[in-house]
């Protein structure tokens, strides 16, 4: 019984650790699924008074770490939500103004002023997901986000 679980367990997670944008896990280094060879960049958010959050949805691929950030210029104060898309992914650090913060997991954030944000997270959880401002409607005030 116990051979059968452990098999189980390998079989559920090789696929997610198998590929990360291309780089095989053997090339990921000491530091695991938090080498730069299972690094991605994604393009900046922005939260902006009227202004669109992002260019395109974004695709991720499970098991990747991915770093990126949120760009607020003051000319209101706006949040971000995704509790969904938080649960999603394992963040692995938050940074503001050079300070790093490893949180849990977060619902929210806020921007009251003007401001850079950094977060590296892995992506784990497959589905579909969103951040958006709280209390908006239009769709360009929303990031629709695929984990694959």
């Amino acid at each position: 019984m116990k051979n059968l679980v452990t098999a189980l367990g390998l079989a559920i997670l090789t696929p997610a650790l198998a590929l990360a944008d291309g780089a095989p896990r053997d090339q990921w280094g000491r530091a695991g699924i938090l080498s730069s060879a299972n690094k991605a960049e994604l393009p900046p958010i922005t939260l902006s008074a009227g202004m669109p959050l992002a260019e395109a949805p974004w695709v991720l691929t499970s098991g990747t770490y991915y770093e990126f950030e949120i760009e607020g210029d003051g000319s209101a104060e706006l949040a971000l939500e995704g509790s969904e898309f938080f649960r999603a992914i394992w963040i692995d650090e938050i940074v503001v103004n050079d300070l790093e913060v490893r949180p849990i997991g977060i619902n929210s954030i806020e921007f009251d002023d003007a401001g850079e944000m950094e977060i590296g997270f892995v992506a784990i959880k497959p589905g579909e997901y969103f951040l958006r401002i709280p209390g908006s409607t239009g769709e360009t005030q929303r990031l629709n986000i695929t984990i694959e």
